[in-house]
């Protein structure tokens, strides 16, 4: 990896050197390349689902997708998304000590994985019988060989994570943002050119293909502020020590998360055939809209809260007014996923060997999945809040507590909802999760302006409650003119119903006088007029 020579294209610079100037403004173009990811990852459903339906197939696809994403969360979202954002900001103060702290850590970072990777690689046959004990020996067999394909990716994907927490700490959200959307594009390559040549196998060099993507996206615009490679493995520098206090309570956490993930596997693969594809489609689509609303608000508030930390007062404000922006976006949101769920899924899923079967399937569990999306987009807001202030420890011991529960509620509820029963675990123990943080950190750092939160979600709770009933009324008075027989009328249905619903919100929103649908409108406003001015003086110029 030759990262040696900047860009000198002017035009390229500009766009590489785009700098968010709130945290609103880079939510938006964090959330907007999200949903454009999103989008992609529902075609790459649609695509996966009429090409191998809800079946065997697909099965061993996630299944053996789980011990190499294993690999990614902790060891590289443990020490990135913890530790490497606050300690680097620090660092910035000397760019030439923050290169260096960029460089140990992408060393170490790289031998780390190929070793985990290459080890793992070799015990894959064995692995796979534990998170697919329902697996014949034959699915166990393809299971291991598309898992042993899939470890490349976790390489490529770690030196991306760095790349991209460079690009973040800076405020370079644009390209940043761009990295799951090639991550995306890879799997559906994979998904329609490498499975006619090389059957379920294209799909996992599909995923090794997005994970390249994903990294060679974010290389030029770390060169163009002025990092140069350097093989330099220091493993008592202060920074990088500083990194791993943090990584190991934060691997802990993940260690449970994935622990959590592995066990729903393994219920899932003693349930019907195609209960771990069900779950796993009903998760992307709630992904979307948490992605959207919840972690572009996360990431783009991670670097700002990281600046703010000795800075009590600041900091809860700032953590207050994004709470309130989070809940006017995700609730109702959730909403429509609820009242529109069987659309939802017939439009993105409905399609080839997917039934109506497979369709019923889907709908109950990810309705069970959204009732929890506030607490879901939440959590990732407070524990970037935790690490913030340096402290990994206490979203591990919070994880833990809620771990458990998820594993003991899935248990008891898989025999009664089937495969809806672990979606019901996972937001139960989510709201739990919730609840534990915002205790703990109230505990540490007292009021976060509770009272303005509330009287605030009861204004989102009320336009909401005009969403559903518009969005209620529209899908079946809709249904008579478009029908539901085809791609097309279901799609308008959901479109008219949606976009109907949503009027009534941000029209009852007007009505109350929401602070947050007036600081969006605002934020629109001025940077339509920004932006006039700017084309007026290049005209001007010219």
């Amino acid at each position: 990896m030759a990262l040696t020579e900047k860009p000198n294209n002017p035009m390229l610079k500009k766009l590489l050197n785009g700098q968010s100037k709130t945290i609103a403004s880079a939510a938006f173009i964090i959330g907007a390349a999200s949903l454009i990811s999103r989008v992609l990852g529902v075609f790459r459903d649609r695509v996966l689902a009429g090409e191998f339906g809800a079946g065997i197939e697909l099965d061993m696809y996630y299944a053996a997708f789980r011990i190499p994403d294993l690999v990614f969360n902790l060891v590289v979202l443990g020490a990135v998304s913890a530790g490497f954002i606050p300690v680097f900001t620090q660092y910035l103060k000397s760019e030439q000590k923050a290169w260096e702290l960029v460089n140990v850590l992408l060393n170490a970072m790289i031998l780390a994985l190929i070793i985990i990777s290459g080890g793992l690689i070799l015990l894959a046959p064995w692995l796979v019988k534990i998170i697919a004990p329902g697996f014949s020996p034959a699915q166990l067999a393809v299971t291991a060989q598309l898992t042993a394909i899939m470890f490349l990716s976790p390489i490529f994907l770690g030196i991306s994570a760095i790349l991209g927490g460079v690009l973040q700490s800076y405020k370079r959200f644009f390209v940043n943002s761009l990295a799951p959307i090639l991550y995306n594009v890879g799997i559906i390559l994979g998904a329609l050119f490498f499975v006619p040549l090389n059957g379920i196998y294209g799909l996992a060099w599909g995923v090794v293909l997005g994970a390249v993507l994903h990294m060679a996206i974010q290389i030029l615009p770390l060169l163009n502020l002025g990092y140069k490679y350097r093989l330099k493995i220091d493993l008592y520098h202060k920074g990088f020590l500083r990194i791993l206090k943090m990584t190991l309570p934060r691997i802990l956490s993940l260690v449970i998360s994935q622990i959590n993930l592995l066990v729903v596997t393994i219920i899932g693969s003693t349930l019907a055939i195609g209960s771990i594809t069900i779950f796993n489609l009903a998760n992307n689509l709630q992904s979307l809209p948490l992605g959207v609303f919840g972690v572009s608000f996360a990431i783009a508030a991670f670097p700002s809260l990281a600046e703010l930390a000795d800075r009590k007062k600041k900091f809860l404000h700032t953590l207050s007014a994004i709470v309130r922006q989070i809940l006017f976006l995700i609730i109702p949101a959730s909403a429509l996923l609820i009242i529109l769920r069987a659309q939802i899924v017939r439009v993105v899923l409905g399609t080839g060997k997917f039934d109506w079967q497979d369709t019923v399937l889907t709908l109950e569990t990810l309705s069970l999945f959204a009732f929890s999306l506030f607490a879901q987009a939440l959590i990732l807001l407070f524990i970037r809040a935790f690490y913030a202030l340096e402290d990994a420890k206490t979203p591990f011991y919070i994880g833990l507590v809620t771990a458990f529960a998820n594993i003991v509620m899935a248990i008891m509820l898989v025999e009664k909802f089937s495969v809806a029963g672990l979606a019901l675990a996972f937001s139960l123990s989510s709201i739990l999760n919730f609840i534990l943080l915002i205790l703990a950190f109230h505990y540490r750092l007292g009021q976060i302006d509770g009272t303005k939160i509330v009287f605030s979600a009861g204004k989102i709770l009320v336009a909401t409650f005009m969403l559903a009933l518009v969005a209620q009324a529209a899908k079946y008075l809709i249904e008579p003119f478009v029908g539901t027989q085809t791609f097309v009328g279901i799609a308008i249905q959901t479109g008219l119903a949606a976009g109907l619903g949503l009027a009534a919100y941000l029209l009852i929103s007007r009505l109350l006088n929401s602070e947050e649908l007036n600081y969006f409108t605002d934020s629109f406003r001025k940077k339509l007029i920004q932006k006039s001015v700017t084309i007026t003086e290049t005209i001007e110029n010219e």
